[in-house]
């Protein structure tokens, strides 16, 4: 179907009425066909919808947040990253707009349940890890796993809470889920320092074991009918756009394996790394036109891709994400290299942001309740990252605690006043059987800006330290500083090469802020499209 042909002709008070007779029959009783996905008008806050409350809704919203993985999202605490990251990452990013599909077609609590006990899979196999290709394999296993949880997470609240009250859950959840971002180097040294590496996998099996006996026995509502798993199962492949994802996927991988590469294993201009720019462009060429083609049935349809509200929230979320992956990878090697703290001690200095971000992320959710707009916050929390980048971008050898803990401080709670309105964005105006794929959509834009980002921040830092270092040390070779890493370059130097290196290095991290601040002012000017909406009434759902 083309999208010219798919178009929702009919006016919505006779579409609703048509959309409830259809399913009140046996055989449309379940899952809304494509049309109905497109034009669905029913809305998140819908009067005769099962809101959960007490028990059954603490319950469940616990067992979505200790499931969003949180220590080995970025892994930090192996010296040899390498592909051991790269692995998860480009899993969890190629397979993440299928998720979408996945929970619009499947019932939301098995599809999650799913999900997680793949990602423990993953877990499991990195534990048990006996060479360096089983501890890859492992991590790209939990990275298909993990693609699919937040987005589970999220599509749960929607259908367990009004959108009056979903602003503080979301907070929660989002905010849980970044501190355990950010608090990752912390916890992964501290479990490698005193016990083992593998720690940091093993962690997440008892987690595994809470979260299913929490979900066991409890009916998770979904947000709109579905069909039952037999007969949703066999039509899953026509409605997962296949094709698409093996377009989809490639090109992706494509891109992010160059932005790696770039500069580090090969130059830029080296002919692996232009190769892999040109197949992801050709490739995604494709898969534009085949989306094309496939109309309402595509993996990433259109009609929900071209909404202003989706594509503002997730540039604006995209960017904002990309902040908290910067500071949380730069501000640590700050410590470390310029500081000359351990990696666990680095850690511990991370904790002004860590508690500032999660009391703001839940305060500011209740704050949106009462308020009733999102606009504004998204907007307060663009000018403040802006301003913290800013202020962290003067970062010095001799820096005083007060400072940098204060501009912690203003960094933490910045960017936690906005984390998790996009996502109310999103669900505010969207019918339900969009929602899922919305929702993946904005959560993609997460993994593929902190990919985007941190390799171009790597870049900054590589690309700084080779022009300032001869400038502030002529007497020191660039490359030994660089290939030595953060905490190991003090040992290739002498001591009265040491003062100038550290403020090289210091003003490298800054360069790298720089950037931050550049991307916290694009988040606030694409966050003054996500319109004016009160979540405090019932919106009626329109092009947006």
């Amino acid at each position: 179907m083309s999208l010219e042909k798919a178009k929702p002709e009919t006016p919505l008070e006779n579409h609703s009425r048509e959309l409830s007779d259809s399913l009140s029959s046996q055989e449309l009783k379940s899952e809304p066909t494509v049309d109905h996905i497109r034009a669905a008008t029913t809305g998140p806050g819908d009067q005769d919808h099962e809101w959960l409350t007490g028990f059954r809704l603490i319950n469940i919203i616990g067992a979505v947040t200790l499931a969003i993985p949180h220590i080995t999202t970025e892994f930090h605490s192996l010296d040899d990253i390498g592909w051991y990251g790269s692995a998860y990452q480009l899993a969890s990013a190629a397979i993440q707009p299928l998720t979408g599909r996945v929970y619009a077609s499947l019932c939301t609590k098995w599809s999650f349940v799913g999900f997680f006990a793949v990602f423990e899979l993953g877990s499991l196999i990195c534990g048990v890890a006996t060479s360096s290709k089983m501890l890859i394999v492992g991590r790209a296993v939990a990275g298909m796993g993990a693609s699919g949880i937040l987005n589970g997470a999220l599509t749960i609240i929607a259908a367990c809470a009004p959108i009056q009250k979903r602003p503080t859950i979301v907070g929660l959840v989002m905010g849980v889920s970044q501190v355990g971002l950010a608090a990752g180097p912390l916890i992964g040294g501290a479990l490698t320092q005193y016990t083992t590496w593998r720690w940091c996998f093993y962690i997440n099996l008892p987690v595994g074991g809470l979260v299913a006996i929490m979900l066991a026995f409890v009916d998770v509502p979904e947000l709109f009918p579905k069909k039952s798993f037999t007969k949703a199962i066999r039509t899953l492949p026509g409605q997962l756009d296949l094709i698409g994802f093996t377009l989809f996927a490639p090109s992706a991988i494509q891109l992010l394996l160059a932005l790696q590469y770039g500069g580090n294993e090969y130059s830029w201009h080296s002919s692996q790394v232009i190769g892999l720019f040109c197949g992801a462009g050709a490739t995604f060429i494709v898969f534009i036109l085949w989306e094309y083609r496939q109309g309402d049935k595509a993996m990433i349809p259109f009609f929900i891709i071209r909404k202003r509200i989706v594509w503002s929230s997730s540039l604006s979320y995209g960017l904002l994400m990309a902040q908290v992956f910067c500071a949380s990878w730069y501000l640590p090697i700050y410590f470390q290299a310029v500081k000359g703290k351990s990696p666990l001690t680095s850690g511990v200095y991370l904790l002004p942001s860590i508690l500032a971000h999660l009391l703001t992320a839940m305060s500011s959710g209740k704050l949106v309740e009462r308020v009733g707009y999102y606009l504004p916050f998204i907007l307060i929390s663009g000018v403040l990252t802006a301003i913290a980048n800013g202020l962290l971008s003067t970062l010095a050898p001799h820096t005083s605690s007060g400072k940098w803990i204060g501009y912690q401080i203003l960094l933490g709670a910045g960017r936690a006043i906005g984390m998790q309105m996009p996502i109310i964005a999103v669900q505010n105006v969207l019918p339900p059987p969009q929602i899922p794929v919305a929702t993946a959509l904005v959560i993609f834009s997460q993994m593929f800006a902190g990919a985007l980002f941190l390799s171009f921040s790597n870049t900054i830092l590589s690309n700084s330290l080779t022009t300032l270092i001869p400038i502030y040390s002529p007497s020191v070779n660039p490359q030994v500083v660089v290939n030595a890493g953060a905490t190991g370059f003090r040992s290739a130097i002498s001591a009265s090469q040491l003062p100038g290196v550290l403020v090289a290095y210091a003003d490298s991290v800054n360069r790298v802020f720089y950037l931050t601040v550049g991307m916290a002012c694009t988040c606030f000017v694409f966050s003054c499209f996500m319109g004016w909406k009160d979540i405090r009434k019932k919106t009626e759902v329109e092009n947006v």
